[in-house]
């Protein structure tokens, strides 16, 4: 029995050999999905626009590539920082192209890419909408994930077992609700269509796409708009008492990790996961010990009127 079988985890060391790539491991999800990989001993290439040299227009300068690519060894990996455009296709060609110099094979693909926050209008029509900023939403959110693709999967198809990690925001029933703002819903419902479309594409290669959201995320950005930190996040319950519910990024972390370890992943292949769905499978939990269940909390208590609390879906 392996050691995921027994304990629902991947163990340290069962990704050793295997080659993956984060493209948006800058900060939040995307850096604890690098490090968690890593954890499990795997190589990753962490990518994004913010360096210790160059602040991309998200406008973060503390949280780097470099930064990330460190945690990765840190953890028992060896993390590798690219600076990448995922907009600009020769970059990307550039990134799969020195992935196959260097090491002949690519095993895991996670598509996290966004940056777009800043742009988001909720409660605004379409017609009132900033519209470069809602085209540019869409070149963030979609573009750069079809390109990325784009350039990996040939790399990727070499070898039967590939995975192909679509990050977004909300499962697909989570979705059907209106997300408050036209090109905001557009952007994070289209990564449930690519993983379904790749579900298919990769079936005869042996390979495995889904699509996966974090619940309610306590990145640093959050954590910023809230005046907490990690440590005192409760803190913002007061401000906003759906908080209660948040999750570390260690949670979707930990979920692209069971994947990854996991060798029948495969039949979840076309499907919309959430980090939450994933713990309670694999038995894995947040940095403190709960397991957090965002999407039964929000559909049960803030839209079905359940008298419940947060702290009972952890």
């Amino acid at each position: 029995m392996t050691a995921q079988a027994a304990t629902g985890q991947a163990a340290v060391g069962e990704l050793a050999g295997r080659v993956a790539l984060v493209a948006g491991a800058t900060r939040g999800a995307g850096r604890a999905m690098a490090v968690e990989l890593g954890r499990a001993g795997a190589l990753v290439y962490v990518t994004g626009r913010t360096t210790r040299e160059r602040v991309s227009e998200v406008g973060r300068p503390t949280e780097t590539i470099e930064q990330t690519a460190e945690l990765v060894t840190a953890a028992g990996g060896k993390g590798i920082a690219v600076p990448t455009d995922h907009l600009e296709p020769a970059q990307v060609k550039a990134l799969i192209e020195r992935i196959d110099r260097e090491q002949g094979r690519l095993d895991v693909l996670v598509n996290s890419v966004w940056g777009g926050d800043r742009l988001i209008e909720f409660d605004t029509r379409l017609w009132d909408l900033d519209l470069d900023n809602a085209l540019r939403m869409f070149r963030l959110g979609i573009d750069t994930h079809v390109i990325t693709s784009h350039f990996a999967l040939p790399l990727l198809i070499r070898r039967p077992g590939g995975l192909v990690v679509e990050v977004t925001d909300g499962t697909a029933a989570f979705n059907r609700r209106y997300r408050g703002s036209l090109c905001f819903d557009l952007t994070k419902n289209a990564p449930h269509r690519i993983a379904f479309g790749l579900a298919a594409e990769l079936t005869e290669h042996g390979g495995t796409a889904v699509s996966l959201t974090p619940g309610f995320l306590r990145s640093e950005e959050m954590l910023d708009h809230f005046g907490v930190t990690e440590e005192t996040w409760r803190e913002a319950v007061a401000q906003e008492p759906h908080f209660a519910i948040a999750e570390s990024p260690a949670l979707i972390g930990r979920g692209v990790r069971a994947l990854a370890a996991d060798p029948e992943r495969a039949r979840w292949t076309g499907q919309s996961l959430s980090s939450g769905q994933l713990a309670k499978e694999y038995g894995f939990t947040d940095t403190d010990g709960s397991r957090p269940d965002c999407f039964g909390y929000f559909e049960d208590v803030v839209f079905g009127g359940k008298q419940a609390t947060a702290a009972e879906y952890r």
